[in-house]
């Protein structure tokens, strides 16, 4: 691809008030009207630069909604970012929207994606969202999250599930984030990798579930997901602290899977430079348990200090898999962690439901399985 490149001027920034506040002043303004229900999904943040581009003809508008012309069809050119604003090729503007013709598909950092883009500079550089109708954000999702030659059943409960988390990032950004919904990584959100992961299958298993989302008492509900939990789910408090109705633990189905047996060996030096503060280890143990032996806490002890890691501390500050697991010390003084599961171990057991597909469950049951006391309710645009 043909990549191109103009540094910019000096923008001034709108004084006495944030500079955001600005932009969304002009979103309630020139923000058309939309039909369905649209994401605003960052696919890169917080950087320097990013590589934009358009499969059409696009049209490029700035910061008020003016159209400042064209970008060539399939030539990627570098946003970047520069005080007070955002440059593009000729142009700066304090933003820009890269707008696809004849429903072409929009090019962000290394891939291609549904809707158009949005180019937005932030504290410490500029982050380029993804506006997409949800059920289109949907096709490649579901993609992302489970093998698309899965049984239909399982595609169904996760279009269903995916919808209901997007929604309810949805509704708790908005009235904190003014950039963005939700990201494309799966750290924090769900995987959103753009066309690349749409296929026939994904199409169906969105379309017949289109619309549909799980609520509790009338609320969208966090309707967390995992790989597996290794033969039992967790209650919501037991790992987060929180407690949630409907983030119940339950029997699993997915003991049978290779990829959700794990063992990890850590030296003594591998733990210490990932828990600061207690010098050389000397011992790692387990010292409480969930009801379905999950490790809730984790003394770390060493020859400057012991640390107790709670919660899903345990599994991100060694990154393991899970916390469903067993440690024992091997003979040159290493620390073995013999575990279960994939993930948090809240609400759907994406294998589980792999099992229970196969087993000729449908997606209702597959759901109503790993989510409590909820119900399927249509949304309604807004």
């Amino acid at each position: 691809m043909k990549f191109q490149l103009l540094l910019g001027s000096l923008f001034s920034q709108i004084k006495g008030r944030p500079w955001w506040v600005g932009i969304l002043l002009w979103f309630a303004l020139v923000a058309p009207a939309q039909a369905s229900v649209i994401l605003r999904v960052a696919i890169e943040r917080n950087v320097n630069q990013v590589s934009v581009g358009s499969s059409t003809t696009a049209t490029v508008k700035d910061s008020t909604g003016r159209s400042l012309g064209q970008l060539p069809a399939r030539t990627a050119f570098y946003a970047q970012a520069v005080p007070g604003g955002v440059a593009l090729d000729k142009w700066q503007s304090g933003l820009f929207w890269i707008e696809p013709t004849d429903k072409g598909f929009v090019y962000i950092g290394d891939r291609w994606y549904r809707g158009r883009t949005l180019v937005v500079p932030t504290d410490k550089g500029l982050t380029a969202v993804n506006w997409v109708a949800l059920e289109e954000y949907l096709y490649s999702v579901i993609g992302g999250e489970m093998d698309s030659r899965w049984p239909p059943e399982a595609l169904k409960a996760q279009a269903i599930a995916a919808r209901t988390y997007a929604l309810y990032e949805r509704e708790k950004q908005r009235t904190t984030n003014p950039i963005y919904d939700l990201g494309a990584s799966p750290d924090r959100w769900q995987i959103y990798k753009g066309v690349i992961s749409e296929s026939p299958n994904t199409y169906a298993a969105v379309d017949s579930t289109a619309g549909k989302v799980l609520t509790h008492n009338n609320k969208i509900i966090l309707s967390v997901f995992h790989a597996c939990s290794g033969g039992h789910t967790e209650n919501v408090e037991d790992v987060w602290g929180n407690t949630l109705p409907y983030l119940r633990a339950v029997q699993d189905y997915d003991q049978n899977i290779k990829e959700c047996n794990w063992v990890r060996t850590f030296s003594p030096t591998e733990i210490s430079a990932r828990i600061s503060g207690v010098g050389n280890v000397k011992d790692v143990v387990a010292e409480a348990f969930s009801p379905f032996r999950s490790v809730k806490a984790l003394r770390i002890v060493g020859d400057k200090g012991t640390k107790v890691l709670q919660g899903e501390d345990v599994r991100t500050a060694l990154r393991l898999k899970s916390t469903r697991f067993n440690v024992s010390k091997g003979a040159d003084g290493s620390f073995v962690l013999q575990g279960l599961g994939y993930g948090h171990g809240l609400g759907m057991s994406q294998w589980g439901a792999y099992n229970l597909a196969q087993r000729g469950a449908n997606h209702l049951q597959i759901l109503g399985h790993y989510y409590k006391g909820v119900a399927l309710t249509p949304i309604q645009p807004k």
